[in-house]
């Protein structure tokens, strides 16, 4: 006998959730809070840098007390006078994966932070937390944002960057609002960066959920413009003036392409209404990067830009962790004895809170790798392999676009957490 989630699960889990009122705590408006996030292996710390004020509010209005995902961080705002919560999200960053690697065990390095929070109407307190690979908390900040502070600096939608919606369904306040920026686009080449911000568009609109959900998002192409034409390759001593000053060689990684000039990416989206960013590299490189709420970034003219924009958007939008696997090591960002907050990986730590419920009965775990080319994408089971991993972590399904950039879709698992996460978001 099957046990199957229900295919209405996700809409019946948000709809018996309680109704609040938005209006009760906020006005329309956003709070961009700047943050710093330092240390090395051993200490980590955090330290406000700057709070500004955007003129609309382009976030979720339901569920605010709730986290969308654990992710590897948090953020808690609490009316000051009740001490009640009245807005909760979650997510990672960079820095926390660059503690997991060697060099963070001999220096100690700074990286920006952005978040977008409600404005609230009275003062609040807000909490940031960041999280370690065992869930527990390593750093933390406590505070306050006063509505009338005068020093939250006003940024208005004057000089509101040059933008082109691709795809309008409704008002901001109703949709998820994509925004693709150019990176490494000159002012000539924006012709060309707007036919590949419709590429990923399209690319992205082809893979369920997003398809059937479609009705659901804004899309708009931001003409952020660079300097110079590509995007920065260091260990071939190519350095560009770019708009958001990304570079492949993260890490020392050679795929890795990210920027870690996070507000930078910020001040170019002043004005327009945004929750999710992705940035199109001009670059033939293979290579990207997506990290949970923070950006996709990832290279537009490598053949494979369209699957690899796809998956790095599950990072980014969905918190999907990478299901391929290359070590028989451990990976460090992945203990065996801790179940991962990602949706989509398991250790069995703690199976129940994943896709028991999709896999059949009898199913055996670890199960044999499927060969039937009708079930390779389809058949929910307990596949070993996955978050870098050989041994000991586990993925949904034998094939996955987070996993190879051959499948040509997301496995169930991975479809029914982002339909999840887009009915958090939009339902009322």
């Amino acid at each position: 006998m099957k046990k199957t989630l229900p295919a209405l699960a996700a809409c019946l889990w948000c709809c018996i959730a309680p109704a609040q009122d938005f209006n009760e705590h906020f006005i329309d408006k956003t709070i961009r809070a700047d943050y710093i996030f330092s240390g090395n292996a051993e200490k980590q710390d955090i330290s406000l840098d700057e709070l500004s004020a955007l003129p609309q509010w382009a976030g979720r209005r339901v569920r605010l007390d709730e986290l969308p995902l654990a992710g590897n961080g948090e953020i808690e705002m609490k009316d000051a006078a009740s001490g009640a919560v009245i807005y909760r999200t979650s997510f990672s960053s960079l820095f926390q994966e660059w503690i997991c690697e060697k060099e963070a065990k001999r220096t100690k390095r700074s990286f920006e932070n952005v978040f977008l929070l409600p404005y609230p109407k009275r003062p609040a307190t807000v909490t940031v937390r960041l999280k370690d690979v065992y869930h527990k908390e390593t750093a933390s900040i406590t505070h306050e944002i006063n509505p009338d502070d005068i020093l939250i600096r006003q940024r208005s939608s004057e000089d509101i960057a040059p933008h082109r919606y691709l795809l309008q369904n409704g008002s901001d306040e109703d949709c998820i609002d994509i925004v693709i920026m150019a990176e490494g686009y000159t002012k000539e080449e924006m012709d060309m960066f707007c036919r590949d911000a419709q590429t990923a568009c399209e690319a992205l609109f082809a893979h369920e959920p997003f398809r059937t959900l479609k009705s659901r998002f804004n899309v708009a192409a931001v003409f952020s413009e660079s300097k110079d034409s590509g995007v920065s390759v260091p260990r071939q001593g190519q350095w560009k003036s770019t708009a958001v000053g990304s570079h492949f060689d993260t890490f020392y990684s050679e795929r890795y392409l990210t920027t870690r000039n996070v507000k930078a990416v910020h001040n170019w989206l002043a004005g327009i209404p945004y929750e999710h960013v992705i940035i199109l590299a001009n670059t033939g490189t293979y290579g990207g990067g997506g990290i949970y709420n923070s950006y996709t970034l990832t290279a537009a003219h490598h053949p494979m830009f369209k699957p690899v924009v796809v998956h790095e958007f599950g990072h980014s939008f969905g918190g999907l962790a990478d299901e391929y696997a290359y070590d028989d090591a451990p990976s460090p960002q992945y203990p065996y004895s801790i179940e991962p907050w990602e949706p989509n990986i398991t250790t069995l730590a703690d199976f129940s809170l994943k896709w028991e419920d999709m896999v059949e009965a009898d199913t055996p775990i670890p199960t044999p790798v499927q060969t039937d080319s009708t079930l390779v994408y389809t058949k929910v089971g307990v596949y070993e392999g996955a978050g870098y991993t050989l041994k000991g972590i586990y993925r949904p399904a034998t094939e996955c676009r987070m996993k190879i950039n051959e499948a040509p879709a997301f496995c169930p698992v991975c479809q029914q957490a982002l339909k999840k996460l887009i009915y958090f978001y939009t339902n009322k």
